[in-house]
């Protein structure tokens, strides 16, 4: 059973507004942290091992050059019960609650160009531990699973499916306003959870649409 996709290339503002207090079970969204890590960030070439990339590999954008406001965020706790945002660390001022539940990606020193974090973090609204998830990623170069990379800030599909497998329930209904690479989207459908999500870019929203056709073409997909 796979789970059906609602992608829009629209503003997650307007998105959020169609829909009625607590209408999804579950957010999991990657906003904009506000620290330049579009293109114009990614100053000359990075090398990992034999994979390189360059700044121009992707279009000049000016995306993350400032978090959500406090309305976002607002509205985001309106239309869902529970949320998982990343980034959180860099705004949690306008989230604003504690959390005992933050989730930590360590990407197992494989990101250890100049000023690439060792982790990433996010808040989330559920009163349960602390969790990890160990998991190597090579930055902006290749990456593991064979998975093409296709945005600045794209996270591996893996990362969402150990989300939604810990989570989620059977027969939730999940959004994203910020669907970037689209990787939550192919796991959202080989897992069978319907996806709500938007992505205000157009260029990133092509891109993803024909990485998401390819990808969910297949039977499987290799996590």
């Amino acid at each position: 059973m796979y789970g059906n996709l609602d992608l829009r290339n629209m503003d997650c503002m307007d998105l959020m507004k169609e829909y009625p207090d607590n209408h999804f079970e579950l957010a999991i969204v990657d906003p904009p942290y506000g620290i330049g890590m579009d293109s114009r960030g990614m100053n000359g070439r990075q090398s990992h091992g034999r994979h390189k990339v360059t700044q121009s590999q992707y279009l000049e954008k000016q995306w993350d050059s400032e978090s959500p406001k406090e309305e976002y965020f607002s509205e985001l706790r309106r239309v869902s019960k529970n949320q998982i945002i990343w980034g959180a660390n860099h705004f949690i001022s306008k989230i604003p609650f504690d959390s005992s539940c933050w989730l930590v990606w360590f990407k197992n020193g494989q990101s250890m160009a100049p000023g690439n974090a060792d982790c990433e973090l996010a808040w989330t609204s559920f009163k349960k531990a602390v969790r990890i998830f160990n998991y190597a990623w090579s930055g902006f170069g290749h990456i593991n699973a064979g998975e093409k990379r296709i945005h600045p800030t794209q996270k591996p599909v893996a990362l969402y499916r150990w989300l939604l497998q810990n989570y989620a329930k059977e027969g939730d209904k999940i959004l994203d306003t910020h669907l970037g690479s689209g990787s939550i989207a192919i796991a959202c459908y080989y897992m069978g959870f319907d996806l709500t999500g938007s992505e205000l870019d157009a260029d990133y929203y092509k891109a993803m649409m024909n990485r998401i056709e390819k990808e969910t073409a297949q039977q499987e997909f290799e996590f």
